[in-house]
């Protein structure tokens, strides 16, 4: 990965991480949190989702979907495992 695909990686992290800590109401680790739960599941979802096949847009809209949709699953996926 190149310098530039890092630090989009991290701002659209970033962005999905704001996005899903703004749709799973009620569980979130602060907006600080939330961002490196954004970008983890943004390397997340950049690795996983084009190997199940599930592609939505491209370009950085396309990326942004991705990421919080990682980022949604991976909050959901933290939210669970503190509950047992």
């Amino acid at each position: 990965m190149s310098v530039e695909s890092i630090l989009i990686l991290l701002l659209v992290g970033a962005i999905a991480g704001w996005l899903a800590g703004a749709l799973v109401r009620g569980f979130g680790f602060g907006l600080l949190g939330n961002i490196v739960v954004g970008i983890v599941g943004a390397a997340l979802a950049s690795f996983l989702l084009p190997m199940v096949g599930l592609v939505i847009a491209g370009g950085i809209v396309g990326a942004i979907i991705h990421s919080t949709i990682g980022a949604v699953v991976l909050l959901l996926l933290i939210k669970l495992i503190k509950r047992a």
